[in-house]
């Protein structure tokens, strides 16, 4: 994501049913998680469990989204209403709020620095890191290269106030463009700190699989 501006994306209807209450949820956050949007506050009032029904339904129905990877999304919850933009918007600014997208963030961070290492230990995933700028560069613009195909690039903070801003923001936005996954890490963090050490950036790949035999 570029910018903290807050904007409405849907709306979701309650119906009799939960379950088909709570895939109505999943399925109108998908855009988002294939823009690589990957911490996710829920605000609901104190006096419902929807938040707590939604966590458990997405373990159970979608364990996808929480299973350990580079793909995996972080989620919180904060007691509040957030059901007109106005209540959105108040609640962006509150203490709680910033704290738990702090929160959320570096757990995030987190999954994603232990996917490193173990990607980088050769853990048999079959997922591949690259971390030149060139390389990712010819993996994203071309789609597929030598074989592979780019999932998730991820960055930190500083690398992108770097020298080559303009270039990484033009690869950033053709990652969005093609579906790529993307995510930035604040350099100060642990996940942050391991990814400096490989220069700043890196890119999952893996294998296509129009990989001609």
């Amino acid at each position: 994501m570029f910018s903290e501006v807050v904007k409405l994306d849907g709306t979701v209807e309650r119906g009799e049913e939960l379950y088909d209450f709570n895939e109505s949820i999943v399925n109108a956050l998908r855009p988002a998680f294939k823009e690589g949007v990957r911490s996710i506050v829920l605000a609901a009032s104190a006096r419902t469990d929807y938040a707590r029904n939604l966590f458990d339904h997405i373990r159970k129905h979608h364990a996808w989204l929480v299973r350990e990877g580079p793909n995996a999304a972080t989620f919180g919850e904060l007691i509040g209403s957030a059901g007109r933009p106005h209540e959105v918007h108040e609640l962006v600014r509150t203490k709680a709020f910033r704290e738990m997208i702090g929160e959320t963030r570096s757990r995030d961070a987190e999954n994603i620095s232990g996917v490193l290492e173990k990607s980088l230990g050769s853990d048999g995933s079959g997922t591949i890191v690259l971390y030149s700028l060139e390389q990712i560069e010819d993996l994203v613009y071309a789609q597929e290269h030598s074989g592979l195909k780019p999932e998730h690039v991820v960055l930190t903070d500083k690398y992108l106030a770097g020298a080559n801003r303009g270039r990484v923001l033009r690869l950033l936005q053709i990652s969005k463009n093609n579906g790529i996954k993307t995510t930035i890490v604040n350099a100060e963090t642990r996940a942050g700190i391991r990814l400096s050490q490989l220069g700043g950036l890196v890119c999952f790949a893996k294998p296509s699989r129009n990989k001609r035999r």
